[in-house]
């Protein structure tokens, strides 16, 4: 199942049988609208913290995932998940809501390539018959952990990328009778940390890029394909810096990424005419335009072959304070539309 250095392929395909996406009031109104599920209409989504209402993100996805499937939660054996506010204590909260099985995860704003690799791993392995897994994220919560209150109202260059307020979910297995085709996990290749030296937490995208472009020319190594191989190849949340910094590098290193055929879901997520500085970001981000957007593009016929790298930034409010670079990961999952 190990190829090469950092891959897996998995011999039984895992699927993907359902999913469930939930946005916020803003994400109403962004380009990928369509392939939502549900829409909060307020932030705090009847709660009293913010953090509160990310716990109601999550929950309603996993609701939504099991609902499309007439399942309970007792028909799925583990939930992978994590999410960026310390401790992950929205996604824990969650879990005690479910009561399935819980594995935490954090790898920021990787977390939803990381869950899938994770789950896809187990059900190969036989360890598992379902599984759910994703994340959320929520503007609010995030900004006031790592920069300011969004009631501050406090300036930010256009560097700065903005948290989507979403959550995907997805539920995993093999065992299913399926009435036809579905997304499957082929592979998957994990990342290593990547520190460049940069330092500005306004500026994650281009501290992300050099991660992602590293386990994407691993990811084709480890697996003798050519970047032609996928219909697509989309990031977690380079935004407008990062994708410009990834292509640069994918030319220096001699990697032949098509321009056209290499996207990110920080950038396709929202319209232009809503603000967002340079895109989006967040591990809610990266979840819920794979597990909504590219999974319907794949069922519509779209796509194919789709290549997943979701990037994460794993700094901390008490890094940045004590001054410590931008420590980076990007994981890739490869779909399959069968």
């Amino acid at each position: 199942m190990l190829q090469g250095a950092q891959t897996w392929v998995f011999s039984q395909k895992p699927a993907i049988l359902s999913t469930g996406v939930v946005g916020g009031p803003f994400e109403k109104d962004c380009r990928l609208a369509k392939d939502f599920d549900k829409f909060h209409d307020d932030l705090r989504m009847g709660k009293d913290t913010y953090e509160k209402a990310q716990n109601v993100l999550l929950e309603d996805a996993v609701e939504i995932a099991l609902r499309k499937k007439g399942l309970t939660e007792d028909a799925v054996q583990f939930f992978l998940s994590g999410d960026l506010i310390n401790q992950i204590t929205p996604t824990t909260f969650a879990a005690r809501t479910n009561q399935i099985p819980y594995i935490g995860l954090f790898s920021a704003c990787a977390l939803s390539t990381q869950g899938l690799a994770l789950a896809a791993l187990v059900i190969n392995s036989g360890g598992a018959k379902r599984i759910l897994t994703g994340t959320a994220s929520h503007n609010a919560s995030a900004e006031k952990q790592f920069r300011y209150p969004t009631e501050y109202g406090g300036q930010k260059p256009p560097t700065a990328q903005w948290t989507a307020t979403a959550s995907g979910v997805g539920l995993i297995g093999t065992d299913e009778k399926l009435e036809g085709p579905v997304p499957r996990i082929t592979s998957a290749t994990i990342g290593k940390v990547i520190d460049m030296g940069l330092s500005d937490p306004y500026n994650m995208g281009g501290a992300m890029a050099p991660a992602a472009v590293d386990t994407i020319q691993r990811h084709f190594f480890d697996l003798k394909k050519d970047p032609s191989y996928y219909d697509l190849i989309i990031t977690g949340d380079l935004a407008e810096v990062g994708r410009n910094t990834a292509l640069e590098l994918f030319q220096q290193k001699g990697l032949p990424i098509n321009e056209n055929s290499f996207q990110d879901c920080g950038l396709i997520m929202y319209t232009d005419e809503q603000e967002v500085y340079a895109g989006a970001s967040g591990p809610g981000c990266s979840a819920a335009v794979m597990y909504g957007h590219l999974v319907n593009e794949m069922k519509r016929g779209g796509y194919k072959r789709i290549l997943v790298v979701a990037t994460g930034a794993l700094l901390s409010p008490l890094s940045t304070l004590q001054k410590e670079t931008i420590p980076c990961i990007a994981h890739a999952v490869a779909l399959e539309y069968e």
